[in-house]
């Protein structure tokens, strides 16, 4: 039982504070993360080893399969430990680098996913063109640039943060450390400086949701055009799955961090963090692989060989 404050550092509330449903959370989240450990290493391995993969469509991939690995490795290990461990203590700069490294690969993230669907829009929508606007430094630059504004993000946000004073009992009603429930444990709840942030970052946010859902709509009109039945089919399995991971990590991340933060803990605060902090991590390799024909064959060369 949690009774006390951790000098200089913060207690991790996590799903409950009985032994039982700790190993139960522990075995879970094992079983999640080994999950989405092969699946994005098998994407990584396979796109990089064929060389009939080495093409924009798979190189925005990989990277998005590396931020995922990236992501998840921050919250899901620690949690696992301390449920474990039935120690749920985490030091003040565990903390700030938990939140710096969650919000820089979650940005990431979610500025990859947009790239993607840019690259599918040239691709279905202006074909012709695809292959002198996708280059190989295109590609590059646009990753770098994915990178950067994560870690920008990432930096000022957790400045930010830890720029509040936290008070009382240091209790994190949360697995890991994050913003919304280290704002509801300072002494004067968010400051100007925090609230400037959140508001950037969730207009940052619209802007790219707006451009894939522009980039969307533009390309179903261009795939109902396609005459072949197999061509639509095709399209439509590899922009709607793209479609529905954006709109879960986008919706119940806004949600967490544009809600009055709370002193009380709620299920559905944790309910949320697990879906834009976990699940888009095992989802991207389920959609990308196991719906992907080109990456099924490759893996069973792979096999073959």
């Amino acid at each position: 039982m949690v009774n006390a404050t951790v000098e200089g550092g913060f207690y991790l509330m996590g799903f409950s504070q009985v032994q039982g449903i700790l190993i139960i959370h522990a075995m879970l989240f094992l079983g999640i993360y080994l999950a989405a450990l092969m699946g994005n290493l098998l994407i990584i391995t396979v796109t990089t080893l064929d060389h009939q993969l080495h093409t924009p469509m798979y190189f925005f991939l990989r990277n998005l399969s590396f931020i995922d690995l990236c992501l998840i490795s921050v919250t899901i290990p620690r949690s696992i430990v301390n449920s474990l461990a039935g120690n749920t203590s985490i030091s003040y700069l565990a903390c700030v680098f938990q939140v710096f490294f969650f919000l820089f690969f979650a940005f990431s993230e979610f500025v990859a996913l947009t790239l993607m669907s840019y690259d599918r829009y040239m691709a279905i929508c202006c074909p012709l063109h695809y292959e002198t606007t996708i280059n190989d430094r295109v590609c590059a630059q646009m990753v770098v640039a994915s990178w950067l504004s994560g870690g920008l993000f990432g930096m000022v946000h957790t400045t930010c943060t830890f720029s509040l004073t936290f008070c009382g009992p240091k209790l994190v009603h949360q697995f890991f450390c994050d913003v919304p429930p280290l704002l509801s444990i300072s002494c004067v709840g968010a400051h100007d400086s925090e609230e400037v942030v959140i508001g950037i970052s969730v207009c940052l946010g619209a802007i790219c949701f707006l451009s894939i859902t522009v980039s969307y709509i533009r390309i179903f009109s261009t795939v109902l055009k396609i005459p072949s039945t197999e061509g639509r089919s095709k399209a439509f399995s590899t922009c709607l799955p793209h479609l529905v991971v954006v709109t879960l990590f986008l919706s119940t991340g806004t949600s967490a961090y544009v809600k009055p933060t709370s002193d009380i803990p709620s299920v559905l605060d944790l309910l949320l963090s697990v879906l834009y902090s976990v699940v888009p991590s095992v989802l991207n390799p389920i959609i990308y692989s196991l719906r992907n024909k080109e990456i099924r064959m490759a893996m069973r060369k792979m096999m073959m060989t």
